[in-house]
């Protein structure tokens, strides 16, 4: 008899048995194994491959591996200091990036023993105003992620007060500067870097002898923070911050960034001139600084971006397109028109003497270019498909699409989307979450109103509309309020995708649980939400899974639905079924997948644009200034539209078709 798991689709008791088996053995979410790099400071640029580098920095495949690599040197100084019986003064950072730090310093604690009680920390920073109990304070993040489940001395914790007055403002920061000097300053400084490439709280123009003081916040960062204050006009102007001259102090500093929007700030950090403009320059002529980065972090850096200019390479089919891609770019040439001369003047002398000519290589590359595009994204029936990108068979697939939010699917790949309908497959649309907190107050008691005004009798329409009148800066969504948030995106996901002509009953919401906690901050992964994801493939079981890869966050929502959508493939691997099933990975709104990553281009014509325009203006909660747009003030659609017919310019410009957009998919292999 199916049974029934949290509230969804059923399950067979075979199947049940055969989840939480795996679930007992295995555990999900599954930690990943530390890779073993020595983060100890060296001399930068004392390579061949890094001599346009001025601040050390190692690269690590992911976040988490990273993270584990930081936690560690943290944990080693504290038991150093304690067997010394000296205290470890720590600078700690605060957002995203040292999260998972915390995480594993809790872990470290909890399990191995780590004491923390010769721990004395000092914080970089505080909004101001801002209340300590907050939720949007980092006095709050704090204790929230570290202090609250740790064995610190409350007196040894200092984060900058942000209720202090204007008129004490400055002797505060004095003392706090004081404070820091007399436990012998910083042992070990913790910082992430902000797209304006602020360390702490310090803007451009910051002096590079800057101490603790109140500065007044670019817009680019009150941008950034705007999610987690539901909007950029409720984030403080202001804010309290060690200067540069404070954090160049320490003794050992490191610096962390994720993603590849903290791409180009790395770059300009690491292998440009210091200046003030980029205040984490600063770090340059610190003599014991190291950065963290993850793979995407690191994508600018010449010796990842460009290798073949500071180091022989292995040439591997991926390289080749990726130089030839670049060389052609660079100079403004269709890549049939490379001669020798080009790639000799540029760095791939070694490509060019191992493939023998420039003619031969180009026309190699051109068509390995050439072969990712296509009109049949499902596979074209009774096609010859060996330089295709996806099988000719079977004609009809069985298709799933995982949109994190509800507009992701339209958004990335509308155009796909209705191809794949109107091309005959079976096509199955999954929403990973609700969506709910991307709603502004106004839409919600709109609905609510109108609800109402129709002599619907209800007392929780009149809940919601007092909890929302009534509703302050800092207070958390009702569950009922919530519910309709996520209602409005539910039917405005279904309108879109009736205009596709896409069956009700292949409308998934899965609501998963790590984003229902009615706040900006998610809960982690759990065992919960990759059931949900196993049972809906293990049901559908497709030929084709569609899914977000857009990392430019790498703890946001994004990156948690793929990790759900990876381990339940993990999970479900062995299935027989699964030898049929592609994954392709769609990039969301911000960035779109680099010409040689690209392994299926599907063009859409201009009437294709306009049909994927007006199913993406289907969600009208995400029109007219949105709160998660970030500092590009564009509205979703005209974002998607400029990044497919960018897609499809660049493509025309290597010597290609010449379309009017293109959708762009990078197949992972699990």
């Amino acid at each position: 008899m199916p049974i029934t798991v949290f509230g969804r689709k059923k399950f067979t008791k075979n199947q049940l048995k055969s989840i939480f088996t795996f679930v007992l053995i295995i555990g999900f979410p599954m930690k990943s194994t530390l890779e073993h790099k020595n983060i100890k400071h060296q001399s930068a640029g004392q390579f061949e491959e890094t001599r346009f580098e001025k601040i050390h920095n190692v690269i690590f495949k992911n976040s988490i591996e990273a993270s584990l690599a930081v936690a560690k040197e943290i944990a080693d100084l504290i038991k150093k200091k304690a067997q010394d019986n000296k205290p470890c003064v720590l600078g700690l950072a605060t957002g995203s990036s040292p999260i998972k730090v915390y995480e594993e310093l809790v872990r470290m604690h909890h399990e191995e023993g780590l004491s923390f009680s010769n721990v004395i920390t000092f914080n970089l920073d505080e909004y101001l105003p801002m209340q300590k109990q907050d939720v949007q304070s980092y006095h709050y993040f704090m204790h929230e992620h570290l202090f609250n489940h740790i064995d610190i001395l409350p007196e040894n914790v200092n984060i900058p007060d942000g209720t202090v007055s204007s008129d004490d403002i400055y002797q505060y920061c004095i003392d706090y500067e004081l404070k820091m000097k007399a436990v012998g300053g910083l042992d070990f400084q913790l910082l992430g870097i902000g797209r304006t490439g602020h360390i702490g709280f310090n803007e451009p123009g910051s002096h590079f002898n800057s101490g603790t003081r109140s500065i007044t916040l670019d817009h680019v960062t009150r941008a950034d923070a705007a999610p987690s204050f539901l909007g950029v006009d409720n984030v403080p102007r202001k804010a309290i911050t060690m200067g540069i001259g404070t954090i160049r102090n320490a003794k050992r500093i490191v610096l962390m960034a994720w993603g590849i929007n903290k791409a180009g700030v790395i770059n300009t950090t690491i292998e440009g001139e210091v200046t003030s403009e980029i205040p984490a320059s600063y770090l340059q002529h610190h003599s014991n600084t190291t950065v963290i980065l993850d793979e995407e972090a690191s994508s600018e850096l010449t010796r990842v971006k460009t290798p073949w200019l500071v180091a022989s390479c292995e040439w591997n089919l991926e390289l080749k397109k990726k130089a030839i891609v670049w060389l052609s770019e660079l100079l403004n040439k269709s890549i049939l028109k490379l001669t020798d001369k080009d790639y000799n003047n540029n760095g791939m002398s070694s490509l060019l003497s191992e493939e023998g000519s420039a003619y031969d290589l180009n026309i190699k590359m051109f068509n390995n270019i050439q072969q990712t595009i296509t009109g049949w994204p499902g596979g074209k029936p009774k096609a010859e498909d060996s330089h295709r990108p996806e099988r000719a068979n079977p004609e009809k697939k069985r298709v799933i699409i995982f949109s994190p939010h509800p507009d992701d699917d339209v958004i990335s790949m509308g155009g796909t989307f209705d191809r794949l309908v109107e091309q005959g497959h079976e096509v199955h649309i999954a929403y990973q979450t609700s969506g709910n907190i991307a709603v502004s107050d106004e839409e919600a008691l709109k609905f609510a109103e109108v609800t109402r005004s129709l002599n619907i009798k209800s007392e929780r329409i009149d809940g919601i509309i007092e909890s929302l009148t009534s509703k302050k800066p800092n207070d958390i969504d009702t569950y009922d309020s919530r519910e309709l948030k996520g209602m409005i995106r539910r039917s405005e996901s279904i309108a879109a995708t009736r205009y596709f002509d896409l069956p009700d009953e292949h409308v998934h919401f899965l609501d998963l649980p790590f984003y229902e906690t009615g706040t900006v901050k998610k809960a982690n992964l759990s065992n919960d939400d990759i059931v949900i994801v196993s049972k809906l493939i293990d049901d559908i079981k497709p030929h084709q899974i569609y899914a977000a890869g857009d990392l430019a966050d790498p703890h946001g929502t994004h990156k948690v639905c793929l990790d759900a959508v990876f381990e339940a493939l993990k999970f479900l691997k062995p299935n027989s079924y699964m030898d049929d099933c592609w994954v392709w990975l769609y990039r969301g709104a911000w960035h779109e997948w680099e010409p040689h990553q690209i392994e299926m281009a599907v063009p859409m014509s201009p009437d294709q644009v306009l049909k994927k325009r007006h199913a993406i203006f289907f969600h009208q909660s995400q029109k007219d200034g949105v709160m998660f747009q970030g500092d590009d003030t564009r509205e979703f659609w005209v974002r998607a539209e400029d990044r497919n017919r960018l897609t499809a310019q660049r493509y025309q410009r290597l010597g290609l078709a010449d379309y009017a957009a293109i959708e762009a998919f990078k197949r992972y292999h699990f």
